[in-house]
């Protein structure tokens, strides 16, 4: 009975004390010119957010090279799993 009013207590303590956390980091990123939420784009990354990332193209036979493995994979699978039932 005691340990779980000790706990409620220390929990409490702890929330308040993550209140207060808050609120100073809050009024530090006030100070900064800073909002919460992302950080600004720092010079080196912004020009290479602007450029769009491009897309890789599989060739047919990539493609059914990747599909052959992943059956593979799940063939196996299912033998362990029905070895293990």
């Amino acid at each position: 009975m005691q340990n779980s009013e000790l706990l409620k207590a220390a929990l409490e303590g702890l929330e308040a004390q993550k209140k207060r956390i808050e609120e100073q980091i809050g009024q530090v990123q006030a100070m900064l010119g800073r909002r919460r939420g992302r950080p600004p784009a720092s010079g080196a990354a912004a020009p290479a957010a602007e450029k769009p990332a491009r897309k890789r193209k599989l060739s047919a036979a990539a493609r059914k090279r990747i599909a052959a493995a992943q059956k593979r994979r799940w063939a196996e699978y299912r033998k362990k799993a029905e070895a293990k039932a």
